[in-house]
């Protein structure tokens, strides 16, 4: 019989070994979390499936305290739970999750936009990057690639706030956001009409109108709130 290890080593073998080089002899937990937060967000794991240190440990090659210490940093964000003699599992948000991460979005995220008052010129190469990926995941139908490409989009929204500190609380929030996606059973109707309005933003922000961005992101954000929270309701 397969054990949840062997089978999630299986997985594992082709999906994080990569990601081993990334470790170096430098490596730490909170790099270690780095690596499995962007993971989540890039929706590798979904929501409720469990973690084996032994899988994990084995295709990073990392200690399990070390591995253990990254668990609990990213429990800390939300992102994982632990359960008693069960072990650690990914999240499953709440209705009350979608609520509550979608106003602080829109708290963080329009009050970014609402500060830009000139062009920001070369620092929207990061916007203008994700918007291309976007586009492309779309021409290729990769449509769990463009959700991936769509938070990337959020992402680097927030550095145009130039606060390091703005974008680590930016980055939990979106890797939980994630974990929301998954409720979408069809991600394509879902993804796809927010590529076009990506690029809108986009194209506001280059004359930089950030006021008109801000509406326009505002807009776009009640958007989602209301069809996400309507399918995790249908689901629940």
């Amino acid at each position: 019989m397969t054990t949840d290890a062997e089978s999630m080593g299986s997985i594992l073998s082709t999906g994080l070994e990569a990601d081993r080089l990334l470790l170096g002899r430098t490596s730490t937990a909170e790099r270690l979390a780095d690596i499995l937060r962007g993971r989540i967000t890039e929706g590798f794991f979904e929501p409720g499936s469990r973690l084996s240190e032994e899988a994990i440990g084995g295709a990073l090659g990392v200690s399990r305290n070390t591995l253990r210490e990254a668990f609990r940093l990213l429990t800390h964000e939300k992102l994982l739970v632990h359960e008693l003699n069960r072990g650690v599992f990914v999240r499953r948000l709440s209705v009350e999750d979608v609520i509550d991460l979608y106003k602080v979005r829109k708290l963080v995220q329009c009050a970014v936009l609402r500060e830009i008052t000139s062009p920001p010129g070369d620092k929207l190469q990061a916007v203008e990057a994700a918007v291309a990926d976007g586009e492309d995941a779309k021409k290729r139908q990769a449509w769990r690639e463009l959700g991936t490409a769509n938070i990337h989009f959020h992402q680097a929204l927030i550095t145009l706030a130039g606060s390091p500190r703005v974008d680590e609380l930016v980055r939990g929030l979106l890797a939980e956001l994630r974990l929301v996606f998954h409720v979408m059973a069809d991600p394509q109707p879902f993804h796809e009409p927010y590529l076009e309005r990506n690029r809108e933003i986009l194209e506001t922000l280059r004359t930089g109108d950030g006021l008109t961005a801000e509406r326009q992101l505002a807009a776009y954000l009640d958007d989602a709130e209301e069809q996400l929270v309507e399918a995790y309701r249908r689901v629940m």
